[in-house]
């Protein structure tokens, strides 16, 4: 497609992830929906930025990089470059890839704060905190736990319930526990900082009855409206990873207050590399020149349709122009969640299978509304290898051979059926509209619907039997021409969804792909590869196996005898702790060791030496997570160093697992 007259000027974000854990494939649909609609846009000539960041700062950040004995700065530094790798391996195209953690994010946060500060919509208030008496620190929202004050559901955070949706204060919170230590918080005075919403009301109505954001959102934030617009607390007390307050002592920023500003720094960083005009996508005078447009998850639909375009407006900023809302993802039925460890991580994916195949499912399941996708790997195996190989790749390889072998690699000098190839041309104004309105299932389907008639337009020609018949050779070459460029124009539709084949494929027919392409006529085509192989039961099995999703069940192995029965008095003398497993390392040169720092209660950790190497081969998942341990047992000398007690085991060799306290138990209780 030629450049359009008019090429519209698009600034467009996806949620910034958290610099405290990997990506996960549910994090995966946002990703991938919002890089599909920046292809489709980029491929349509208009100049469209996608950037995004880190969100570096909070204390989760800070508690993770004490656990593990460095800096926050090099927490985060070695997590930026997993996302980047993961993003990378999922074609993900980012034009910028940033941190929050960055100067210009400060400056602009500093800017901003004292905008709002200086038109007055900033206020101190003295308010009761949740505190962990044992830690000595304030407690983010996401550090507690107890039951929803509206549903009365368990185990939920302290700033939002996964059951019923409900925000709320974590001091509303019933039967809280700190999830650092385990204790019960206190309250606790401070003085923090807070932004009125309610000042912002009427801009934020007459923002969300827009068309910026969707109908299901719309109805949601009416709810929040009824109910009433809380003050927004935008300050942290210290201990505290983030950027301190201007001219005040041991505050901090809120990490929801420097994340959405991240949008902008990291605009600002690809700004001074490219030379792009910041002003002209967020100075409030360009708002109806350039476009700024959001992709989130729902459950942060609050600070982004409330809190951020608050800010945005209260220190002289422009209003993003849509705010697009997605659902979550489930596998074979069951919840994503990082905390409860039901969650794939895109290392393993990308470990197994070919990243595009979950780029193609998603864009099959995805729409413009914000319901729910599934992941049914039944389901995915089926799509992919009928779709993408049985239908698709299936065209190109059913004729290019005879184009290779019969004509020298040369397509036809006219098209054996024009009215059929004007006919997908036409079809593909309609698949436009579709990934303009991010209804990529619609794209899909009518992708998929071509790809049939392709397919059935070589069956009816049978070029295999034309081949083996005299006279025949100028009819074969234009069927099979025919058929190759009905192949170019379903790859250029698939495209945004589909890049790396895209590249194979613009190598394949010797010509970039561009959207409702003229036909290729006389043209040389190189010698076709494959293109993509089908999916294999084998490989959704061994992805399986990294995770608590259907496992797969051993069968029983026969049990070693039972030892010799000891006294109970003898039993008694055992002490036995639990312990918090705060690092874990391979020890060079020994084949079964890790080597294990455990927190049971005491000034100083304990050095344990355990044979589990072979069922933790990355001990690094082992941090944070509680077990048991012989506290008492007497020190013994290795020629690794000296291991101070023993953990407990059950099974052998990889399936030796170390045994868990249960729920809710706390360090350094004594469980005999």
């Amino acid at each position: 497609m030629t450049k359009p007259n008019n090429p519209r000027q698009i600034l467009v974000t996806s949620a910034l992830p958290y610099a405290n854990g990997p990506i996960h494939l549910g994090h995966l649909v946002e990703y991938i929906q919002t890089d599909i609609w920046v292809r489709w846009q980029k491929m349509q000539g208009h100049q469209c930025h996608y950037v995004c960041a880190d969100d570096a700062h909070g204390t989760p950040i800070m508690l993770r990089a004490q656990q593990q004995g460095i800096s926050p700065e090099t927490l985060i530094a070695q997590v930026s470059q997993q996302h980047q790798r993961d993003f990378a391996g999922f074609a993900i195209g980012f034009d910028n890839y940033y941190s929050t953690h960055s100067l210009e994010n400060q400056t602009l946060a500093n800017h901003i704060y004292q905008q709002l500060k200086q038109q007055g919509y900033i206020e101190k208030r003295t308010i009761a905190q949740a505190f962990d008496p044992k830690e000595n620190m304030f407690l983010p929202d996401r550090f507690i736990k107890g039951e929803c004050p509206r549903c009365g559901a368990k185990d939920q955070y302290g700033d939002n319930c996964e059951a019923c949706g409900a925000t709320y204060d974590p001091t509303e919170l019933k039967n809280p526990v700190s999830v650092v230590s385990g204790t019960t918080p206190i309250e606790k005075q401070s003085e923090h900082f807070f932004i009125n919403l309610a000042d912002f009301e009427p801009m934020l109505r007459q923002w969300v009855n827009s068309d910026a954001i969707q109908a299901e959102v719309k109805n949601k934030l009416a709810e929040w409206f009824e109910s009433g617009l809380k003050a927004w607390d935008i300050s942290r007390d210290a201990p505290y990873f983030g950027f301190e307050i201007p001219d005040e002592k041991d505050k901090y920023f809120y990490v929801w207050l420097d994340a959405p500003i991240g949008y902008m720094a990291s605009f600002k960083n690809l700004c001074q590399r490219q030379g792009f005009d910041f002003n002209a996508f967020w100075a409030k005078e360009n708002e109806n020149n350039t476009e700024l447009y959001h992709f989130i998850g729902k459950d942060i639909v609050y600070f982004h349709t409330l809190f951020w375009p608050a800010m945005l407006a209260g220190s002289g900023f422009r209003q993003p122009t849509g705010v697009f809302v997605h659902g979550f993802l489930t596998v074979n039925g069951q919840k994503m969640s990082k905390s409860r460890g039901t969650f794939i991580k895109a290392e393993d994916y990308l470990c197994h299978l070919n990243p595009e195949y979950l780029r193609y499912y998603f864009a099959a399941k995805l729409s413009h509304g914000i319901d729910d996708i599934d992941l049914n790997l039944e389901d995915f195996v089926q799509r992919v290898n009928a779709d993408l190989i049985g239908k698709v790749v299936n065209i190109a390889s059913r004729c290019a051979g005879f184009i290779n072998k019969r004509f020298a690699g040369q397509l036809s000098a006219a098209l054996d059926d024009a009215d059929l190839y004007q006919e997908f041309l036409t079809q593909a104004q309609a698949i436009a509209q579709d990934y303009e309105q991010r209804n990529y299932s619609h794209a899909v389907r009518k992708i998929m619907a071509l790809a049939d008639k392709a397919n059935q337009y070589i069956d009816d020609k049978k070029p295999w039997v034309m081949a083996k018949q005299a006279g025949q050779d100028a009819l074969l070459q234009a069927v099979c021409s025919q058929g190759i460029n009905l192949f170019q124009v379903l790859i250029s539709c698939l495209n945004p969804i589909l890049p790396l084949m895209g590249e194979k494929v613009a190598r394949f027919l010797n010509t970039p792909l561009v959207w409702s392409p003229p036909p290729l006529l006389a043209h040389p085509i190189n010698p076709f590869e494959p293109l993509m192989t089908r999916v294999e039961q084998k490989q959704i099995d061994a992805l399986l196996a990294c995770h608590s999703i259907e496992p797969a069940q051993p069968a029983p192995k026969p049990l070693e005898p039972i030892a010799a029965p000891v006294q109970y008095a003898q039993f008694s003398q055992i002490d036995l702790r639990v312990a918090k497993i705060i690092d874990a390392q391979v020890v060079d040169g020994a084949d079964k060791l890790l080597k294990l720092q455990l927190d049971i209660g005491e000034a100083q950790p304990r050095q344990v030496f355990a044979g589990i190497k072979a069922a933790y081969p990355k001990p690094e998942k082992l941090i944070g997570q509680m077990t048991v341990m012989v506290a008492n047992l007497a020190p013994r000398q290795m020629s690794f160093g000296l291991s101070e007690g023993m953990v407990l085991a059950a099974g052998a060799g990889k399936e030796l697992w170390l045994l868990h306290p249960a729920e809710g138990a706390q360090v350094g209780m004594r469980i005999n």
